[in-house]
């Protein structure tokens, strides 16, 4: 972390634009010497993941890594520090979830509620039923037929040897690989990978309120990853209006694995759920962290650097991406401790909504640098923002032509502005 953190602070300092600019070698060395021997980063992480935790965007976890990370921005010295609003929905949060197998025997089974799945209202109980729902045409198989019974929506798992050890040790020659940056490709097909979103989209919407109307207890789907690791999302809409279906949990696929072993004998399946889960619509925005240093002959012009501070809720979102915003944040309080005077303003951003859609970072795009016309087709209407069609070209504002860079840092590298 240390090591990507002087890295980007030595790119955003040494930066050529147009005529080549004199390299400060003095303050290169300083800054060096300060993220590498009085670092704070791993504090902010703490901060962030042990103390915070989970950050759904919308929650009130959500809301106070945002005021955390304003405030220490302020204390650093940073100036403008702030939040901006912008239109996401209703919040979400969790505060218990409990899964039990009660027959052909008592066992505690591990497992998550998805995000925006409304909670159970106490403990529920009912047989186990595997269901198949591909499209909306599998309905009909299952009507009548799922009141009172908790359903089991996936196949079995499969597990596979690793062929890969779990962890590996960067040579010198690797870790000079990833200082060169390079284009990546994008071969994939944007208009597929759009109608397929939308499709799942509206199949989840469907399901929703086909499992309501049939009176089944609750959903059951196994995670992708293996050896214990739950991996989980959202079951529902965040936007006011939309339904949100029935208590829907992510199991770990060992558990997961065997109830389909017990049904597949012929063993009778009783589970019993338990979440606790509320809704928050007492504000429908939510937030970006913003901060700055102010630049000097050339304060108008700016530098960016990014990172998004929402995460799911399973887990402390310790690399996806609290890592990211604490290597931020270190490098805006480095600068600020050593008194840099940089030409350009450099401006902070932690960005939330990512996890649904780069929702943030787009509202400041959208609001700062440049936006398309709105799409008032009503097919296009119904679906949601990131599905929706281009309604024409970029209209650029004012302040875009004053971006000089941005450095996003995230897990695997998106860039979001």
């Amino acid at each position: 972390m240390k090591r990507t953190l002087i890295l980007a602070l030595l790119a955003a300092t040494a930066l050529p634009l147009g005529a080549e600019e004199p390299v400060d070698l003095g303050m290169m060395t300083r800054i060096r010497d300060e993220g590498l021997h009085h670092s704070q980063v791993m504090e902010t992480l703490f901060q962030l993941t042990d103390v915070i935790g989970p950050r759904l965007t919308g929650s009130p976890q959500a809301k106070q890594a945002n005021e955390w990370t304003r405030d220490q921005f302020a204390r650093w010295g940073l100036a403008n520090a702030h939040l901006e609003g912008y239109p996401f929905g209703r919040g979400w949060s969790y505060s218990a979830t409990q899964v039990r197998l009660t027959s052909p025997r008592t066992a505690l089974l591990l497992a998550y509620p998805r995000a925006w799945n409304p909670g159970t209202n106490g403990p529920v109980r009912g047989p186990a039923l595997r269901v198949k729902i591909e499209s909306e045409k599998d309905f009909d198989q299952y009507r009548g037929k799922l009141a009172g019974k908790i359903l089991l929506l996936d196949d079995a798992q499969e597990f596979k040897e690793p062929e890969e050890p779990s962890f590996q040790r960067y040579s010198r020659e690797d870790l000079e690989k990833l200082e060169e940056f390079g284009i990546e490709s994008r071969n994939r097909d944007r208009g597929d990978y759009r109608k397929a979103a939308i499709e799942r989209w509206r199949l989840r919407n469907a399901t929703n309120e086909f499992l309501e109307k049939e009176k089944a207890l609750a959903t059951v789907e196994a995670s992708g990853r293996v050896n214990g690791v739950i991996r989980v999302t959202s079951g529902a809409s965040w936007m006011p209006g939309q339904n949100v279906g029935i208590p829907g949990v992510v199991m770990a696929a060992e558990h997961y694995n065997e109830l389909i072993r017990l049904l597949d004998h012929d063993q009778p399946v009783e589970i019993e759920i338990d979440v606790a889960a509320r809704f928050l619509e007492d504000d429908l925005q939510a937030y970006d962290t913003l901060a700055e240093i102010p630049g000097t002959d050339k304060k108008d012009e700016l530098v960016m650097a990014g990172a998004h501070l929402d995460s799911w809720h399973a887990g402390t979102g310790a690399t996806d991406n609290a890592a990211g915003s604490a290597v931020v944040m270190e490098a805006a309080r480095i600068l600020k401790a050593l008194g840099v005077k940089p030409r350009r303003t450099i401006r902070f951003a932690l960005w939330t909504g990512e996890e649904q859609g780069y929702y943030g970072s787009l509202a400041y795009v959208k609001k700062h640098f440049a936006s398309r016309p709105e799409n008032t087709d009503p097919a296009q209407q119904d679906l949601p923002d990131r599905y929706r069609e281009s309604a024409g070209p970029l209209q650029l504002k004012p302040e875009h032509a004053k971006v000089a860079a941005y450095f996003n840092l995230d897990k695997i590298g998106r860039a979001h502005v």
